[in-house]
C-alpha cells in the first residue's frame, strides 16, 4: 500500500472513530462538544409560553438569549443525553408555584421523542386538551390532572399505544363521555379520570385494559350499568367508582373477579344500599382489602351488618375504612369494635351517630378518628374508649360539645394518646376558656389545634404559649376572646399559621411583636388578625415574618402611614388586607414590591397621592 493510501486510510479511520464516539456519547474523544437541544424543539417550547403568566418563577430558565440557548438545561425539561432530543417536559405546579393562562398542547407537537409530559396542578383557565393529542406518538406519562382543562376528553388519546401511565383526574369542566378508544391502551398500568364531569355509560372496551393496576373513576356523574369487562383486569389493586350506576343485582358478579384488589372506593352511589347483591359482592372482597372507602353511599347499620356478617371479616387485614356521610348510628360504631384489631384510619363523619351513653369500643390500633358532624353527649366518653398511643389525628369538628361533655372527654383524649398531634374541636358550643388550663395540663405534642367557631370567652391565658409550644397551627377565629393579644405568639418557635381573627380582642397592634424573638420567621406563613378591636400603627419590625404569604388586618382600628419600608422584607406575600382602617398607604412612585400580589383588600383606606394605580 502506498504512503498516501496509508495516510488516507489513518484520515478516514480518525473520522469513523470521532463519529462513532458521539453517537455512542463518548464525549472524552479529542474536540467533542456537548450536544445542544434541537433548535426546532426549543422554539416549540417557547412558543408553549406564549399566553402563560408565571409569577412564581416555575419558567425563569426558559430564555432565548446567548447564555440559555440550551433547552435542555432549562427547568423541567430532560433530554436525550446522545441525540438531544427533548424526552420529558415536567411543569407540575405546587401551593405556591403554578402557571396561569391558556395553553395550546399543540405547540409542543414538535418534540417528536417526548416521552413524559406533566403539566398537572396548575391554572389553564379552561383551556382544551386538543385532538391532535395522539400526534405524541412516543408517550409514556401524560398528567393533564388538576389544571383547569374544560371540553371532552380527545378520542386521539386512543392512540397513544406505548402509554403506561394517563392522568386527567380532577378537571372540574371536563364533560362527557369516556371515548372508547381508551381501549386501545392495552399498556395501560394507571387510568385517573376521577372528579370531572363525566357522564354516559361506561366504554366495554375498558376491559381490554389488561395490564391496569390502578383505576379511578370516582366524583363523576356516570350512568348505566357497569360492563361486566371491567371483571377483566386480574392485576388491579387499586379501583374507584362513583356516579349514578344502575346497581342491579346481576351486575356484580365481576367485581369477584378481581383477585388483586386491595383499595375499594365506591362514592355517591345512593343505591347501594338497596342492592343485597352488590353489598354480598363487596362482603367477599373484605378478607383481602386494605382500605375500604364507601361515602355517601346512603348506608344504613344494616348495610354494614351485611358488610360485615362473616367471621372470616372479622380477622381482615383491613387499615382503613371510610364510611362517611351516610346513615349510620351509634350501633355501627359497636359493631365496628368488633374486627378493629388492625384498623388504623376510621371515618364515620356526617351520619347519624348519637352517642349518649357509655361505649367501650376497642381500637388498639388507631392512628386516625374522625367522628364530626355526629352528636356527642356529656356520658358519651365515661366508658373509656380503649386507644392506644398510637392515636394521632382526633376530628369531633361539629359535634354539639358543650363545656361539660368535653371535659368529660378530656381525661378519655389524653389518656388514651400521649402521641396526639392533631385536636379538632372547632363548630361546637365550647364557651369556658378552662380549655386552654387543661391544654396547659396535657402531655400532648400538638402540632395543630382547631377551635375556632366556638364560644370562648375571656383572655387567651399567658402560659399558653409556653406549653404548647409545639403548635404549628392555631386556629381560635370566630369566637368571643377578649384582652390583648399575647405576646408569647412570637417565642412559639413552630408556629407557621395563626388564625384569631373575629374576636374581641383589644390593645395596640405593636404590643405583638414587643418582648418577643419571633423564632420562626422563616416558617411564619398565615397571620390573621382581622375584625378585632386593635388600635395603634403598623410597625415596621412586621418584616421580621418575611416568609409571610396571607397577612389580614382588616376590619381594626390601625392607623398611621404605610410605606414601602413595612413592606420591603416581604418576598412571598400573595394576600395582603389592610381594609377598613385608618391606615393612609404611602409608596414613593418608583418603589416596586418585590412580592407578586394575588389579592389586595384596602377599602376605606387612605391612598397617598403617590399611591401606584
Amino acid at each position: 500500500m502506498s504512503c498516501y493510501s496509508l495516510k488516507l486510510f489513518y484520515a478516514l479511520l480518525l473520522l469513523l472513530l470521532h463519529a462513532a464516539g458521539s453517537i455512542l456519547g463518548f464525549n472524552s474523544l479529542p474536540n467533542s462538544t456537548e450536544i445542544k437541544c434541537i433548535q426546532t424543539e426549543r422554539q416549540a417550547l417557547l412558543n408553549f409560553t406564549h399566553g402563560l403568566k408565571d409569577d412564581s418563577g416555575m419558567l425563569s430558565t426558559w430564555r432565548d438569549d446567548g447564555n440559555n440557548r440550551d433547552c435542555c438545561k432549562w427547568k423541567g425539561i430532560q433530554c436525550n443525553n446522545q441525540t438531544g432530543h427533548v424526552e420529558m417536559l415536567h411543569l407540575r405546579g405546587q401551593d405556591t408555584q403554578y402557571l396561569i393562562g391558556a395553553i395550546n398542547i399543540s405547540s409542543l407537537i414538535a418534540l417528536e421523542n417526548i416521552e413524559h409530559l406533566d403539566l398537572s396542578y396548575n391554572d389553564f383557565q379552561r383551556s382544551h386538551i386538543p385532538e391532535l393529542m395522539g400526534s405524541f406518538t412516543n408517550l409514556r406519562y401524560l398528567n393533564l390532572s388538576a389544571s383547569s382543562f374544560r371540553g371532552t376528553i380527545p378520542s386521539d388519546i386512543g392512540k397513544l399505544t406505548h402509554l403506561l401511565s394517563l392522568d386527567l383526574g380532577g378537571n372540574s369542566y371536563l364533560h362527557g363521555q369516556i371515548p372508547y378508544q381508551l381501549g386501545n391502551l392495552t399498556h395501560l398500568q394507571y387510568l385517573d379520570l376521577s372528579y370531572n364531569y363525566l357522564d354516559g355509560e361506561l366504554p366495554y372496551q375498558l376491559g381490554n385494559l389488561s395490564q391496569l393496576r390502578y383505576l379511578d373513576l370516582g366524583g363523576n356523574s356516570f350512568s348505566g350499568a357497569v360492563p361486566f369487562q371491567a371483571g377483566n383486569l386480574p392485576l388491579l389493586h387499586t379501583l374507584g367508582l362513583g356516579g349514578n350506576f344502575d346497581v342491579k343485582s346481576k351486575d356484580a358478579e365481576w367485581l369477584t373477579n378481581l383477585s388483586s384488589l386491595t383499595k375499594l372506593e365506591l362514592s355517591s352511589l345512593h343505591n347501594l344500599s338497596s342492592s343485597h347483591h352488590w353489598l354480598q359482592m363487596i362482603s367477599k372482597l373484605i378478607p383481602n382489602l386494605r382500605e375500604l372507602r364507601l361515602f355517601d353511599c346512603s348506608l344504613s347499620d344494616t348495610n354494614i351488618q351485611s358488610l360485615f356478617y362473616s367471621p372470616s371479616n372479622f380477622s381482615t387485614a383491613l387499615t382503613i375504612l371510610d364510611l362517611s356521610s351516610n346513615k349510620l348510628t351509634s350501633s355501627t360504631f359497636q359493631l365496628l369494635s368488633n374486627f378493629s384489631l388492625n384498623l388504623q384510619e376510621l371515618y364515620l363523619g356526617d351520619n347519624n351517630i348519637v352517642l349518649s351513653s357509655p361505649l367501650c369500643p376497642n381500637f388498639p390500633a388507631l392512628v386516625i378518628l374522625d367522628l364530626s358532624y355526629n352528636n356527642m353527649s356529656s356520658s358519651v366518653f365515661q366508658g373509656g374508649f380503649n386507644f392506644s398511643s398510637k392515636l394521632q389525628n382526633l376530628d369531633l369538628h361539629n359535634c354539639s360539645l358543650t363545656d361539660e361533655s368535653f371535659l368529660m372527654s378530656s381525661s378519655f383524649i389524653m389518656s388514651s394518646s400521649s402521641s396526639l398531634v392533631s385536636l379538632d374541636l372547632s363548630s361546637n358550643l365550647l364557651k369556658s376558656s378552662t380549655i386552654f388550663y387543661w391544654l396547659f395540663n396535657s402531655t400532648t405534642n400538638l402540632h395543630k389545634l382547631s377551635l375556632y367557631h366556638n364560644m370562648l370567652e375571656g383572655p387567651i391565658p399567658d402560659g399558653f404559649g409556653k406549653v404548647m409550644n409545639s403548635l404549628e397551627v392555631l386556629y381560635l377565629y370566630g369566637n368571643k376572646l377578649q384582652g390583648e393579644i399575647p405576646s408569647f405568639f412570637g417565642n412559639m418557635c413552630a408556629l407557621r399559621s395563626l388564625d384569631l381573627s373575629n374576636n374581641k380582642l383589644n390593645g395596640e397592634f405593636s404590643s405583638f411583636f414587643r418582648n418577643s424573638s419571633w423564632c420562626n420567621r422563616d416558617i411564619f406563613k398565615e397571620l390573621d388578625l382581622s375584625y378585632n378591636r386593635l388600635t395603634g400603627m403598623l410597625p415596621k419590625s412586621i418584616g421580621f415574618l418575611s416568609e409571610l404569604e396571607y397577612l389580614i388586618l382588616a376590619g381594626n382600628s390601625l392607623e398611621g402611614d404605610v410605606t414601602e419600608s413595612h413592606l420591603s422584607n416581604f418576598s412571598k406575600l400573595r394576600y395582603l388586607y389592610l381594609s377598613e382602617s385608618s391606615l393612609s398607604l404611602k409608596f414613593v412612585p418608583s418603589w416596586v414590591p418585590p412580592f407578586q400580589l394575588e389579592s389586595l383588600g384596602i377599602r376605606s383606606c387612605k391612598l397617598g397621592p403617590t399611591f401606584p394605580s
